[in-house]
């Protein structure tokens, strides 16, 4: 299904795109929901190579896989499981069903109870041992971290409950720098670990655990639990009213919709929360209702599979000019390469396309002077994905706003244009003559010709801030639908975490080395003469 689109690209590599950007493509060449609008006007794809795309939403069926994921049937076949993070921001959409049970009155409930809980800790009637709580700690990792870490600074705006905190690594550095700020009297730490048994979360929270026990008599008091392991919440100390679960058909990486964002609704409170889960499910119905070629998520999807399977593009870069989404890029490197980082589809042969792409980023103007030098004249094409608002949330800024929106378009205008050998000359032919001017204008070409996109909306709101999370999920689907994998198994995290269990003991001098490969051992022995053990 590939080989029309690898000759269209043949025809058109060489192209200047930036000669094909004049008003109507300008006009043609976005998908719009609402307020949003994602620009891919300054790329190489045309109307031919759209339509070839487009083509191959209907050749892999993605309509009928999209309508079976938010019917509740098993598309996450690896693990025989439902996919329905959609079912957490289905606030008024009717019955989902699992295995012919409505899922939605358990949702709901759990909903309104922490809703309740927030209410009480955030207004002072969930006192603790200490009076009220001042700082909640989120003590995960991975979607149980990545998710409510990135949101609670994106709505930094909206925040007017406690402080929140969050520690993921088992680097001991990381929760002691949190705890340093924290009173354990006023503090709620909050274990999210669906089957509390994840080791680095749970190292973390006997630590917190401890360290509470130094001034609180009754530690578990002052915990909450995002998991469904009831009796393991129960030997913790942590009383069933403030456990939430949530169900196998919520993935980590998907999970920020439900308790896993308790953290976030405990900064921004529950009305603003459900504002972040009906922004969600504003983009599913879009998802499921536009024309794909006025479709955000598909055409967001279609763009990336055009850079990476079609032109070899091995990169994308994420790049915010929005300093409340620092965060995202790191948020979104673990959703799509932990989703799409597969190298067999469904039936177990091997990938003929290569997966997803490496995705990283910074948020602009940080990015400009650090790496944007390799993004503008290195040898590699990066596809650039920018965001940007219309305004920011510091009206007596304004004017600071329309600077940061000026270096983004700035940005993507420069990548498509670039710079001539003539027009670098011409730049310098006052300073410099000869061989000199020829030498240092060589140094000032830029190549262009180097994609972008762009999406844009009025203001970061919980509102937007989940239909730009939603969005992204979707991407991901659609991507891996094409590529016919599992966007919802992570086995490639799996053999690293046995072995780092079989290590341990070895690292801590309680086994020998016997059977590690020569390089490992002598690390193990370099670490343990240097006191690790």
């Amino acid at each position: 299904m590939w080989e029309k689109l690898r000759a269209h690209h043949a025809k058109v590599a060489d192209r200047r795109f930036e000669t094909l950007v004049d008003e109507a493509r300008a006009a043609d060449f976005v998908a719009q929901t609402g307020d949003m609008r994602f620009d891919y006007a300054k790329t190489n794809i045309d109307a031919e190579g759209r339509a070839l795309l487009i083509d191959l939403l209907a050749q892999t069926d993605v309509a009928a896989k999209r309508d079976a994921m938010f019917s509740g049937a098993s598309i996450n076949e690896t693990e025989g499981r439902a996919v329905l993070h959609t079912a957490l921001r289905n606030l008024d959409g009717g019955p989902v069903m699992v295995n012919g049970q409505n899922v939605m009155p358990e949702v709901l409930d759990t909903l309104a109870r922490m809703e309740r809980f927030a209410n009480d800790v955030r207004e002072g009637r969930f006192t603790g041992q200490g009076g009220k709580i001042t700082d909640v700690v989120n003590i995960g990792i991975g979607g149980s971290d990545l998710g409510p870490a990135m949101a609670v600074q994106a709505m930094a705006p909206y925040h007017d409950g406690p402080r929140c905190h969050f520690v993921s690594n088992v680097d001991p550095a990381d929760i002691a720098g949190v705890l340093r700020s924290c009173d354990p009297a006023t503090t709620l730490v909050i274990v999210a670990s669906k089957t509390f048994t994840t080791i680095e979360t749970m190292t973390n929270a006997r630590t917190a655990q401890a360290w509470m026990g130094q001034t609180v008599s009754d530690t578990g008091a002052q915990f909450a639990a995002l998991s469904t392991a009831a009796d393991k919440t129960a030997d913790f100390g942590i009383d069933p009213s403030r456990v939430f679960g949530f169900e196998d058909w919520v993935g980590g990486r998907y999970s920020m919709w439900g308790p896993i964002g308790l953290s976030l609704m405990m900064a921004i409170g529950p009305d603003a929360f459900r504002a972040f889960l009906r922004g969600g499910q504003m983009m599913d119905r879009h998802f499921q209702a536009a024309d794909w070629q006025d479709n955000l998520p598909a055409m967001l999807a279609l763009v990336g599979i055009w850079h990476n399977q079609i032109c070899g593009y091995a990169t994308r870069a994420v790049l915010p000019y929005d300093n409340l989404l620092n965060r995202l890029p790191a948020y979104l490197q673990q959703l799509e390469m932990e989703s799409n980082g597969k190298g067999v589809s469904m039936d177990g042969a091997d990938l003929p396309v290569n997966s997803g792409p490496v995705v990283w980023g910074e948020p602009g103007t940080n990015g400009q002077h650090a790496f944007y030098q390799l993004i503008h004249q290195g040898t590699r094409v990066i596809p650039c994905e920018f965001l940007v608002a219309a305004r920011g949330h510091e009206d007596d800024l304004h004017h600071q706003h329309q600077l940061l929106v000026a270096n983004c378009l700035a940005q993507s205008e420069a990548l498509m244009r670039g710079r001539t050998l003539d027009e670098a000359r011409a730049k310098i032919a006052d300073k410099f003559d000869g061989d000199e001017l020829e030498r240092q204008a060589r140094h000032r070409v830029f190549s262009g010709n180097r994609p972008s996109t762009t999406l844009a909306y009025p203001q970061l709101t919980p509102e937007v801030l989940g239909q730009i999370i939603a969005l992204y999920e979707h991407r991901v689907f659609v991507e891996g639908v094409i590529l016919g994998i599992n966007s919802y198994d992570q086995w490639g995290v799996e053999l690293g975490k046995e072995l780092a269990t079989a290590l341990q003991p070895i690292v801590e001098g309680k086994q020998d080395v016997a059977g590690k490969d020569g390089a490992t051992a002598a690390l193990v022995g370099f670490l343990q003469s240097h006191g690790v053990s």
